[in-house]
C-alpha cells in the first residue's frame, strides 16, 4: 500500500482510484475544548487548576486515562460501522513540546497519537493529523488553547520556529505510515494583518517537503479557514481546506428555514455560501475538502430535526461537488458528538455545565442572549461611546462577548471546576475519565443514521 496523492481535483490511491475521504473529527481528545468535556475557559488553564487539586501524580493518572478511555478499538469500530474512511485528528502541541523546554521533543507525547492512528488503520480508516493549537496562539479562541484573545502566534519569529521544528519531526516519524493520509497543520489561522501567514506557509511547506515529499498537506485558508488569498502559490500534492459551518445550525441558529439574526438560511443559501468558501479550490482545480462543519442540538426535538435538515442539505451539495468533509465532532458532552459521555462524570459535572450554559461562558454553545440584562449596558456603551470599532475578527459584538463571557467569566469558573476533583479516591477518579468510554456513552441515533445512509449510498 502507498500514500494517498492529489491528482487534479481529486485524491487517489496507488491505483489512480479516487478516495473521497469523508468522516469526523476527534475533537476533545489530544485537543481539549470547553464544550466538548465541560471544562470552562481554554484546556491549559483548565489543566492547571486540576493539577492544582489532584498533584502531579493524581493529575497525570487522570488525564493518561481520559486519553486511553476517550477513544478505543470499539469506537474504531463504531465508526467502520457508520461507514467513514477517515479521522481528522487535533493535536495541541502541549503534548509534544513543553513551554519550558522549546524545540526539545518529548516522545512520550506520542504514544496515544501512535496508538490511534494504528487502531483506525487496522480498520481501514485514514488519519489526518490536525495540529489545532499552536505555541503562542495561531488564533483567537479557546479551541488554539489560547487563554488571552491575541494570536501571539504572528508576532513572535520564536512560536514560528517551534511550529516548524513540531511539524518536522512528525513528519519524519509518520512519513512512511500509508494510513496517515496527510497532514492539516495549521487549524483555522487567523493573522490580523495577513501579512505573516503566506510567508510562514511557504516556509513551513518547504521544510515538510525536505523531510516527507510525498504525504498531502491540508491547508487551511486565513481568518478562520476562509481567506485564500494569502496563498501565492498552489502548492504540489496539497488540499486547500474550508471550513463550511452553517449560520442557522449555530447555537444562536433561527429556524431552517429561516432568518437567523437577520440573514435567511435555507438550502439555497447554504449552497451560495459553500461556493463561495470553495471558490480557491474551484479556480486552482484542487481537491474539495470540508475540514470542519455541522450543526449544535439543542435537546428539543422541533429544533433538532431541523439541525439534521441542515446536515442532509449540506451533505447533499458536497455529494453534488464530489467534496469530501469531516463532520465536527464525534465524542462530546451532548451538544454535537455522535456519542455523548455518560457516568459518573455526567452526574458529577452535569450542575456545573448547567451554570456555565445558564452563564453563556462557552462561546461554541452560547447563543450570545444568556445574561443579556447584565451585559446589555456594556453593549450600550460599546455602541455609544466606540461606534466605529470593528476588531478583527468578527467585530465588536463579539469581541466584547468573548472578553467578558468566554474569557472572564469563564477564568473565573476554573476554580470551581477543579474543585469538583477534590476529596475523591483513584477509583472514582478513574471512573470520571471512563465515562467517556464508548461502553458509558449514549449515541446520538438519529444523527448516527443520517451519517450511515448517506455513506452507503455515495
Amino acid at each position: 500500500m502507498t500514500l494517498l496523492r492529489v491528482s487534479g481535483s481529486r485524491l487517489v490511491d496507488e491505483a489512480g482510484n479516487t478516495v473521497r475521504l469523508r468522516g469526523t473529527g476527534l475533537g476533545g481528545w489530544l485537543n481539549m475544548e470547553n464544550f466538548i468535556t465541560g471544562y470552562p475557559a481554554d484546556e491549559s488553564s483548565m489543566r492547571a487548576a486540576v493539577r492544582g487539586v489532584l498533584g502531579e501524580d493524581r493529575y497525570e493518572m487522570f488525564f493518561d486515562r481520559f486519553l486511553t478511555s476517550f477513544f478505543t478499538e470499539a469506537d474504531a469500530d463504531l465508526l467502520r460501522e457508520v461507514g467513514v474512511n477517515c479521522v481528522r485528528i487535533p493535536v495541541n502541541y502541549r503534548h509534544f513540546e513543553a513551554d519550558d523546554r522549546p524545540m526539545e521533543i518529548n516522545e512520550r507525547g506520542f504514544r496515544h497519537l501512535d496508538r490511534v492512528i494504528g487502531i483506525l488503520g487496522e480498520r481501514g480508516v485514514y488519519s489526518v493529523i490536525d495540529l489545532h493549537a499552536l505555541p503562542g496562539a495561531q488564533n483567537q479562541h479557546w479551541h488554539s488553547d489560547n487563554p488571552t484573545h491575541v494570536a501571539a502566534f504572528w508576532q513572535h519569529r520564536h512560536f514560528q520556529d517551534r511550529a516548524v521544528h513540531l511539524w518536522e519531526a512528525m513528519a519524519d516519524r509518520y512519513k512512511d505510515n500509508p494510513w496517515v493520509a496527510g497532514y492539516n497543520p495549521i487549524n483555522e489561522p487567523a493573522d490580523p494583518s495577513g501579512q505573516v501567514v503566506g510567508p510562514f506557509y511557504d516556509r513551513l511547506v518547504k521544510a515538510l517537503r525536505a523531510v516527507d515529499p510525498a504525504h498531502v498537506l491540508f491547508l487551511d485558508g486565513n481568518t478562520y479557514s476562509t481567506d485564500f488569498s494569502v496563498f501565492r502559490e498552489v502548492y504540489e500534492n496539497t488540499v486547500f481546506v474550508c471550513h463550511d459551518y452553517a449560520l442557522a445550525g449555530f447555537a444562536h441558529g433561527g429556524p431552517y428555514p429561516g432568518y437567523t439574526r437577520g440573514e435567511w438560511c435555507d438550502r439555497e443559501e447554504l449552497e451560495r455560501a459553500f461556493a463561495r468558501r470553495t471558490a480557491f479550490q474551484r479556480e486552482t482545480g484542487t481537491p474539495i475538502w470540508v475540514g470542519e462543519f455541522g450543526p449544535v442540538y439543542s435537546g428539543d426535538p422541533l429544533v433538532d430535526e431541523q439541525r439534521y435538515q441542515i446536515l442532509r442539505d449540506q451533505l447533499e451539495i458536497y455529494d453534488a461537488h464530489e467534496a469530501g468533509w469531516s463532520i465536527w465532532t464525534y465524542k462530546d458532552v451532548g451538544l454535537q458528538g455522535l456519542v455523548c459521555a455518560g457516568g459518573s462524570y455526567m452526574e458529577r459535572f452535569g450542575p456545573f455545565m448547567a451554570k456555565k450554559k445558564r452563564l453563556g461562558a462557552d462561546r461554541w454553545g452560547s447563543t450570545m442572549e444568556e445574561t443579556a440584562s447584565e451585559l446589555a449596558p456594556l453593549h450600550r456603551l460599546i455602541d455609544t461611546e466606540f461606534p466605529s470599532w470593528d476588531p478583527y475578527p468578527w467585530g465588536a459584538r463579539y469581541q466584547t462577548d468573548d472578553l467578558v463571557r468566554h474569557i472572564l467569566i469563564a477564568q473565573a469558573l476554573l476554580p470551581e471546576y477543579a474543585e469538583l476533583f477534590r476529596g475523591l479516591d483513584d477509583d472514582e477518579l478513574l471512573a470520571l475519565a471512563d465515562s467517556f468510554a464508548l461502553s458509558n456513552c449514549t449515541r446520538r441515533e438519529p444523527l448516527i443514521r443520517l451519517l450511515a445512509d448517506n455513506l452507503a449510498a455515495r
